[in-house]
This record gives structure tokens, C-alpha cells and sequence, in this order.
């Protein structure tokens, strides 16, 4: 098949391309930028800027049909970088996922996936930490997370109407908090398990490592490979409607720490600090998705997060002998690169 990954530069979409090349495929990559870690193994990359239209229709006039387009770009990063920058985050977003989606209408592409969120649920819904597993039908009524939230759903929304209006096979998949080697973990972007591995290794034994809020808030993590392999699913599958894809093995922030300290039998205190927070409680209910394609994540937390820890172990390593200092402490990014800000 031709497919083509747009965000191919970000660490799903650059995941997703070494899959699809594994499997033989013909593969076009797209991002503004590249691989942070690696070089891609893409036929072709696109170094475009996906927020404006002429940028993102050279790639379909250049290459053709498309059996399968995976929309994984946006402006996003972790819970400090969210609740930062709203507009940003948004703006960028929502002309990124129109520019795609309205391409692969006009240049025929055979089916489009669009990568949302489980920020697309009402967060009235997660406020305390008795919460349910969040089913698909719990979106609305609508009240997702402020910005990225609000653009996933309206992006869900095209893609269903563009499904209805023209044809367009189109599949969603809600995103639960996705890590693994190769994935950011500095600067302010990274999700929860990639700074709590950073803090811990940089963290001398018996110091202290900062946690946003009292650590009691509670999330799922899936593994990148769990992400791949259920997105792939969800691509080729019938099923038209939005789908979760997460984990359901629930964790309480404190108890991530623990584990990332259990690798290397670290005795650390946990410092508890103001930052952002998101929702009190959040977890995916894999019903839906266990039923219409018999799928479920394979690869437990503590698994996942000992092969990121030392992959992320080994970066520090790397940089150290560089001459680089690192700081193990919370961040909150700022964006300067006219790319994002102009």
C-alpha cells in the first residue's frame, strides 16, 4: 500500500512509520520537523508546515492515491504544555487536522485515521477519584479539556461529517497517555512516565523528586507498541465511530513514582508542589473496542516503564558524556520558535 503518516516527526507517527515499513508498505512521512531520536525510515519525508493548506495538498499532488492517510499531527505535549498554551495548541491543531482530512477528500484517499484524545471527555465526569472507566458515550454532553480537548471532538466531528458527506472512510481512535523508548522526555512536552523516569535517574538516593499537586491523581498509560498495534486495528476494522485506545490498568501518580524507583532500588521523598494537574481521575474502558475488534493492550505498566526508564537512562548517559547538564526538576515550556508562535 501508499500510506502516508503526517506528525511522523513526533514519537507515535515516527513509531507507527517503522511499523509500517516492518510490514513492507510504501510510506510518506510529513512534519515540520524530524525524529528527535532517530532517523526515519520513511520512502519519503515531507518537511512541511501541515497549518497551511498549499504545504499540505504538494504532498497528495506529488504522490498520488493514498490507500490509507494516519492523521497523527497536532501542537500538543504534556499537562504542563496544555494548560499553558490553549490558543496555540488549538489554532494550530484545528488547521492541521482540516488541512489533512479536507486533502485526503479531494485527492481520494481510500480511508483516513485521525489520532483524538481521551481529553475529548467531560471532565465533569472526572473529578474525583471514584470515577468510572470512560466509555465512548461519555463525551457528551460536551466539556472536554480546555483547548486540545475542545479541538479533538470538533476534529472527531469533521471526520464523521466528512464520512456522512462524502464518503471518506474515516476512523477515530481516543489516544489514552502514550510512552515508551523514543518518546520526549524533556523540556516541558513529555507526558507523566517519561519526566517521572527523568526525575528518578537524575534524583541522587535518598533526595527528592517534585510531584505537581498531592500525587493522588490517577491515570492510564499505554505502551507505544499497544498504541501502534491498536491503531493499525483500528484503521483496518469496520467499525466507524470513535474508539478508545488505552490502557485500563488505572495508577495513581505517587504509585508511578514508586515504580520508577523500584529499578534501581532508589529511596527517594516526594516533594509536592504546585503545577498543572488535568482531571482528579481518568481511565480507558476497553469494552467497546474488545467487542467490534477483539483488541486489548498486551504489555503491563511496570514493563513498559522499566524499558522506557532505561532507554531514557541511556539518553542521560549519552548527553552526560557530552558535557550536557540536565536538571531533574518539573518543567514548564517555553515556546519561542516562530513556527508555533507566529
Amino acid at each position: 500500500m501508499l500510506i502516508l503518516v503526517t506528525g511522523a516527526g513526533g514519537f507515535i507517527g515516527h513509531c507507527l512509520v517503522k511499523k509500517l515499513k516492518a510490514d513492507g508498505e510504501t510510506v510518506i512521512a510529513a512534519d515540520w520537523k524530524y525524529p528527535e531520536f532517530e532517523r526515519s525510515p520513511a520512502d519519503r519525508f515531507f518537511n512541511v508546515d501541515l497549518r497551511y493548506k498549499e504545504e499540505t495538498e504538494a504532498i497528495f499532488r506529488s504522490c498520488g492515491q493514498f490507500d490509507e492517510v494516519y492523521n497523527l499531527a497536532a501542537n500538543m505535549g504534556g499537562m504542563g504544555f496544555i494548560e499553558n498554551y490553549r490558543a496555540l495548541i488549538m489554532r494550530d491543531s484545528v488547521l492541521i487536522s482540516t488541512n489533512v482530512l479536507e486533502a485526503a477528500r479531494k485527492y481520494q484517499a481510500r480511508r483516513f485515521f485521525y489520532s483524538s484524545s481521551a481529553c475529548a471527555y467531560n471532565t465533569e465526569l472526572q473529578k474525583d477519584l471514584n470515577n468510572p472507566a470512560l466509555s465512548e458515550d461519555m463525551a457528551y454532553p460536551a466539556m472536554p479539556e480546555a483547548g486540545y480537548g475542545w479541538e479533538k471532538l470538533f476534529s472527531e466531528l469533521l471526520c464523521q461529517y466528512f464520512r456522512e458527506d462524502y464518503g471518506l472512510v474515516t476512523r477515530v481512535a481516543r489516544y489514552h497517555n502514550v510512552y515508551g523508548p523514543n518518546g520526549t522526555w524533556r523540556g516541558g512536552r513529555e507526558k507523566a512516565p517519561a519526566a517521572m523516569c527523568r526525575k528518578v535517574i537524575l534524583t541522587a538516593s535518598k533526595g527528592e523528586i517534585e510531584i505537581w499537586g498531592d500525587g493522588k491523581q490517577q491515570r492510564s498509560f499505554m505502551f507505544i507498541d499497544d498504541c501502534v498495534e491498536g491503531t493499525l486495528k483500528i484503521m483496518r476494522g469496520d467499525y466507524p465511530h470513535p474508539l478508545n485506545l488505552g490502557s485500563d490498568e488505572l495508577v495513581e501518580i505517587n504509585h508511578l513514582a514508586d515504580i520508577a524507583m523500584s529499578f534501581e532500588k532508589k529511596h527517594l521523598t516526594k516533594k509536592y508542589i504546585e503545577g498543572p494537574l488535568g482531571v482528579r481521575g481518568r481511565n480507558s474502558d476497553n469494552s467497546l473496542i474488545q467487542k467490534v475488534l477483539g483488541w486489548r493492550p498486551s504489555i503491563s505498566l511496570n514493563t513498559g516503564l522499566e524499558k522506557t526508564y532505561f532507554w531514557i537512562k541511556g539518553e542521560i548517559e549519552t548527553l552526560r558524556a557530552q558535557g550536557v547538564g540536565l536538571e531533574a526538576s518539573s518543567e514548564i515550556p517555553e515556546v519561542t520558535d516562530k513556527r508555533y508562535v507566529g
